[in-house]
């Protein structure tokens, strides 16, 4: 016997009846997360207590929830056990362990980062023997420097451009590198402004168990002196009432050098929410699978490297692979 993996607009395992990420309204999905590309109004979900609550704030409406701590093994169908884990990405973030009595075991990760942060839970990497991972920063060139030194290279900006009497500008999205960009420039004993929707997602960490340095609500007039974060593209009217800034994009395609341009800012800097290159080729070492699969990103170019190191690896949705069964070691 063997799983089956359906990519439409998400992961369907027609196994279990359940989906994994679905990106439009089904009947039942696991949630990896509460982003607005991984979330829809489906009537029934699998997700941690904080993405349900995060899920609720951006997307409200009802629906049932099968809200599993951290670890915690429950029953989803008679022959298959449901297991959630820390994924890193932002607060809530889980990957899903599906454990059948016929099929093995399959890791999902939904969007991860290995690397500590200041505003998720440390990842984990339990063993599967089907991998599915994203792989956004799937080619060599993605290997961020080490954290500490981009953070500090971000405070030094900010510092900068205060001496300037200008108004630094981060550009992170409101949900997961707003509250992680507030704890690093708020620990720097900086002030910070957010714009209303940061704030209200800020509030919601705290009321999660976060404790964050003291910030304020965006109000332009009242900006000189302080640090503002914003969604790229965002703060519309709010970032163009400030009269003297400074914008740093905060991102992983800070790599590229073409990312200043695009952004039409004055920095940028390579701090992800995501695995970099040399991130999935650990992670794929420690869960120690017999095949992987990998979506988003340079899916296709990291299942070749994975392959050429000897690892059986396949992009889903690539070259016509829409449906692809994941079949056991006939071993065991």
């Amino acid at each position: 016997m063997s799983w089956e993996i359906k990519l439409r607009r998400g992961l369907y395992l027609p196994q279990i009846g359940w989906w994994l990420d679905a990106s439009v309204p089904v009947d039942r999905s696991f949630v990896s997360h509460a982003h607005s590309d991984h979330i829809a109004a489906h009537r029934e979900i699998i997700c941690t207590a904080s993405t349900a609550r995060l899920m609720r704030q951006r997307l409200p409406g009802r629906r049932i929830e099968h809200l599993l701590p951290f670890g915690h093994t429950e029953q989803l169908t008679p022959d298959c056990a449901v297991t959630l884990h820390p994924a890193g990405h932002i607060l809530g973030s889980a990957q899903v362990l599906l454990e059948h009595g016929v099929h093995g075991r399959l890791l999902y990760t939904g969007d991860f980062k290995p690397r500590s942060g200041l505003a998720a839970e440390p990842c984990a990497a339990p063993r599967a023997d089907v991998l599915v991972m994203e792989t956004t920063f799937g080619l060599p060139r993605y290997v961020f420097p080490p954290a500490e030194e981009v953070l500090a290279d971000i405070v030094a900006f900010c510092r900068k451009t205060l001496e300037d009497r200008a108004t630094p500008v981060l550009l992170g999205y409101n949900l997961g590198k707003s509250q992680e960009l507030l704890q690093v420039v708020g620990r720097a004993g900086l002030p910070v402004m957010l714009p209303p929707p940061a704030c209200a997602i800020t509030r919601a960490y705290e009321e999660l168990g976060l404790r964050f340095p003291s910030y304020q609500a965006l109000q332009p007039e009242r900006a000189s002196g302080h640090v503002v974060i914003a969604p790229p593209g965002g703060g519309g009217d709010l970032l163009g009432r400030l009269a003297a800034r400074r914008t740093a994009v905060v991102s992983g395609w800070a790599i590229d050098p073409a990312t200043v341009y695009r952004h039409r800012c004055d920095a940028a800097f390579p701090l992800s929410d995501h695995a970099d290159f040399n991130e999935l080729l650990a992670f794929v070492a420690a869960v120690r699978p017999r095949r992987v699969f990998t979506v988003h990103g340079f899916a296709r170019e990291f299942a070749q490297t994975l392959r050429r190191r000897g690892v059986e690896a396949w992009a889903l949705g690539e070259d016509n692979q829409l449906e692809l069964e994941l079949t056991a070691d006939p071993r065991t």
